[in-house]
């Protein structure tokens, strides 16, 4: 009590120290029996806790696992016999781009495979010129595909084994299911595939949007890329087994696309003149093309597995067709342009105010290959099988048809 009274008539400040340290010890030692830990005590009070341990190390800063270090690992070695691009079925090996948007920066991550992207694929052989013309694939990859395909798939399947599989992928009985749309077949589908396949011997794959247009491309390349059999096709929902002899440990080395690249600079789909025609005539024409009633109306991410068909039938009694695209990305009815070219056979008249115009030209004759796809196929024939690389049904000897493709039981 003195030493509070004399704080207060002289305030020191070495004897206010005094008086508090004294009175807070007193009272905690007093009242509850309190000894204040080393930290607390006004000795130790500045010092550095690990200074008797002065060896101890520091836990180093954590840092997130990433794709792109690779100190000291291997490229990612994979036999698969094509070469790898972004979308198999939106991409051809036989059109050749005429320039690139980017530099060739691998979208597999530097140093992680042991192929070389020559900015349009990498190929599973090694170009010998390392430009855009080498994205050719070599003609000896496609036996290597069949021989593996057929040691993959062994027996086909009876009649009984396939109505099973299909009615296990139905929507009521199972949910799993991969989506196919605007980019079509691209590589990283590859590894999804495989990954359903772990559980079940057969997935449903439901395909929308442009790929759609020509659902052959797709069926061939969903069989020829994946080493698998597609069993049943109703509209854009197919069913791809597959085979006997796969085993998921065996499973093919499928490395990862990082991210998507770019694509590369094509010639123009729509020219200043068609051929044939004058300039005044190719501006007339497409002014026509314009007021044409419409074919039709796609819809966005829609199935337009029908549209060649319609169009052939259309070029019979008028030479210009109009479709309708309202709502649809540009990029996607560009592409559909440009199959329809390819297909119908026609020639791209104008892509303006949403519209896809196409004539038939001078001397057009409609073409008979059997195109058109019956709305629902179950592939009741086992011998019936799409071969790699071609389009059509094939046989047990490795014969293609495409009559054998159409005809499918309802």
């Amino acid at each position: 009590m003195f030493l509070t009274r004399l704080s207060r008539l002289n305030p020191n400040p070495l004897l206010l120290i005094l008086t508090r340290h004294l009175s807070n010890s007193s009272k905690l030692h007093d009242r509850y029996s309190f000894k204040p830990p080393p930290s607390l005590s006004p000795n130790t009070q500045g010092q550095n806790p690990n200074h008797n341990n002065p060896k101890k190390k520091q836990k180093p800063q954590y840092r997130p696992p990433s794709s792109l270090d690779r100190t000291g690992q291997k490229p990612i070695h994979s036999d698969l016999p094509f070469d790898f691009r972004y979308s198999y079925t939106e991409s051809s090996p036989t059109v050749r781009p005429i320039g690139l948007r980017e530099p060739k920066y691998s979208p597999f991550g530097p140093g992680r495979i042991d192929r070389e992207w020559i900015g349009v694929c990498a190929p599973a052989v090694d170009p010998k010129v390392r430009s855009v013309e080498g994205a050719e694939e070599d003609p000896k990859l496609e036996e290597k595909r069949k021989r593996r395909r057929q040691k993959v798939q062994g027996e086909p399947l009876t009649p009984a084994e396939r109505k099973i599989l299909v009615d296990k992928c139905q929507r009521p009985k199972t949910k799993r299911q991969i989506n196919l749309g605007r980019d079509g077949l691209t590589h990283n589908m590859l590894n999804d595939i495989q990954n359903h396949w772990k559980h079940d011997e057969a997935v449903r794959i439901k395909c929308l949007g442009v790929p759609t247009v020509d659902m052959k491309n797709v069926c061939t390349q969903l069989e020829d890329k994946t080493f698998g059999k597609i069993i049943h096709r109703h509209g854009g929902v197919l069913v791809l087994y597959r085979g006997r002899n796969y085993k998921p440990k065996k499973r093919p080395v499928i490395p990862l696309m990082l991210w998507r690249p770019h694509e590369p600079v094509y010639p123009r789909l729509i020219k200043t003149t068609i051929d044939g025609l004058s300039i005044e005539e190719t501006k007339e024409m497409r002014k026509r093309g314009l007021v044409v009633p419409p074919l039709t109306k796609l819809a966005k991410n829609g199935y337009y597995g029908s549209l060649v068909s319609m169009v052939r039938d259309a070029f019979i009694c008028c030479e210009l067709v109009r479709i309708d695209c309202q709502g649809l990305e540009k990029s996607d009815y560009k592409k559909i342009g440009c199959k329809l070219r390819d297909l119908v056979p026609c020639i791209l008249v104008t892509f303006e105010k949403e519209q896809i115009v196409v004539w038939r030209g001078k001397d057009y004759k409609p073409l008979e290959d059997g195109y058109f796809l019956p709305d629902r196929e179950l592939f009741d024939n086992p011998e019936g099988d799409l071969v790699s690389g071609k389009e059509g049904c094939g046989n047990s000897d490795g014969s293609s048809s495409e009559k054998e493709f159409d005809s499918g039981e309802e």
